[in-house]
């Protein structure tokens, strides 16, 4: 038998705050915080326009997507990529 349980504060956030792109992820009770200078990140598909996206840049990386439908990630990577060239 096996048993899925989802937390109800599991989520991703994604912001840009203070001139930082800044990530946050909570899954399980882990708490995962990781910020990035926007003119040095790289947001990409991990494999395909419909994996997670991975956000990269200074040496670290974070996957992000998981609580978005896998064709509307694609556009989330736009968005994201949108707000970084305005920052």
């Amino acid at each position: 038998m096996m048993l899925y349980a989802r937390h109800a504060t599991d989520g991703e956030k994604i912001e840009l705050q203070g001139g930082r792109l800044v990530v946050e992820l909570e899954d399980g009770g882990h708490y995962e915080r990781t910020e990035f200078l926007p003119h040095q990140v790289q947001i990409e598909p991990q494999t395909s326009d419909r994996s997670l996206i991975e956000v990269s840049g200074q040496g670290r990386s974070v996957r992000v997507g998981r609580y978005v439908r896998p064709e509307l990630r694609a556009a989330l990577a736009r968005e994201i990529r949108m707000a970084l060239r305005g920052a």
